[in-house]
């Protein structure tokens, strides 16, 4: 079917701003407000799947309740009766998304990669407070407003709704692997921390200009997020501070638990690692897995950062991870939950086994700030090397 002028009697397409596999965004004129928007014409063949044109109108109709300025305002959804397709109207953002930044510079100032990144934190927070998960933060959703120079998340809603359709009805989850947090990929529910780690991933991206987990296949990328700490931006990028560097890695952990305990203690981290300083969050989280890393600088006082607010949910207590090694080593909840890290790990290759071909499939047709999808072929070997993984971790 023909894509129409015109959707709803009001909205007048004007030209195309870019598509992927479930839509397609159109610059278009509210004829009754007279002003621009951006419409989102879901792909025809998601209005055969009743299922997911019930989500989708759940999720348009939480996306519109959120009004921050760093989220997308979402205007209207419904039906267009003449052409039949399923529309989205938002707020139109003029300006580049932060995968158009990371193709054209590869790496992003300092100031405004800090900058960039508290935006979206504010954002997440607020949606977070609602009740809505992001779940798709990745830099194609980071939209950067010409006019004022503000971030604004996109998109909020579309993954969940997108949840158990065709497109991922074998347990794999929307969006780019890379940004997706350890959890998602095991195909498990997302919370908060899960859009903390994508935005962690975003910002580390921003800074050291490569991801925190380079790879070239689903197996080399899952033994990396479950068993790789996260390398330093230093010393490939000089003009980052030490707390800054540590207050990004913080939000990689591949535990929620160890993750900031909400998007604003990210924010108030990364706000104050930009000046050299540390919140407590951040020294209290990166005590465990970054430990010899923070030993090597002073720890500093505690800052106006590191302030609370009141309604904030309580942070989660870290993990005791100071113990000397061989304390460690001789204590049998340490075996234990080793053991059941072990088994973790192997349950979440399994999940990804059974989810990457439909996984691969869905994310090649998404923005994933130059991340390029692989050939049918290259999946199914991928899935083949995650069996035979399993089968030899298993042993």
């Amino acid at each position: 079917m023909a894509t129409p002028t015109e959707v709803a009697g009001r909205y007048r397409l004007e030209r195309r701003l870019g598509a992927g596999g479930m839509s397609t965004v159109f610059l278009a004129l509210d004829t009754v407000l007279e002003r621009r928007v951006a419409v989102k014409l879901l792909a025809e063949h998601l209005a055969e799947d009743e299922a997911f044109v019930a989500r989708f109108r759940r999720e348009a109709l939480s996306a519109a309740k959120l009004q921050h300025p760093n989220i997308v305002q979402v205007f209207d959804s419904g039906r267009d009766p003449d052409s039949e397709r399923h529309f989205i109207v938002m707020e139109f953002v003029e300006g580049p998304s932060c995968a158009d930044l990371i193709r054209e510079h590869k790496e992003l100032d300092v100031d405004l990669a800090v900058r960039y990144v508290v935006d979206a934190c504010q954002g997440l927070d607020y949606a977070h407070r609602a009740g809505v998960i992001h779940r798709d933060v990745k830099p194609g959703n980071l939209l950067i407003s010409n006019e004022s120079g503000t971030l604004k998340l996109a998109d909020f809603g579309i993954a969940k709704a997108a949840e158990q359709t065709r497109i991922t009805q074998v347990g794999s989850v929307l969006g780019t692997a890379a940004y997706l947090s350890p959890e998602q990929a095991r195909g498990e529910e997302a919370g908060p921390a899960s859009d903390i780690y994508s935005l962690g991933v975003c910002a580390y991206q921003f800074l050291a200009g490569r991801l925190p987990h380079e790879y070239g296949s689903l197996t080399e990328l899952a033994l990396k997020q479950q068993n790789d700490t996260v390398n330093p931006i230093l010393p490939a990028r000089a003009d980052v501070p030490d707390a800054l560097d540590r207050a990004i890695r913080v939000a990689l952990h591949v535990d929620p638990a160890q993750r900031y305990s909400s998007a604003l203690e990210m924010a108030e981290a990364v706000a104050a690692g930009v000046h050299g300083q540390e919140t407590e969050a951040t020294r209290r989280l990166a005590a465990g897995d970054y430990a010899e890393d923070v030993a090597a600088t002073q720890a500093l006082p505690r800052t106006d950062y590191a302030r609370r607010d009141p309604t904030m949910v309580a942070p989660v207590p870290a993990r005791e991870r100071t113990q000397a090694p061989a304390r460690r080593a001789a204590r049998a909840p340490a075996r234990q939950r080793s053991g059941s890290r072990a088994g973790r790990f192997v349950l979440g290759l399994l999940l990804l086994a059974v989810g990457a071909a439909a996984a691969f499939a869905a994310v090649s047709a998404i923005d994933g700030g130059g991340i390029d999808a692989p050939s049918e072929s290259d999946v199914q070997g991928q899935v083949q090397e995650l069996k035979d993984l399993i089968r030899e971790y298993a042993r």
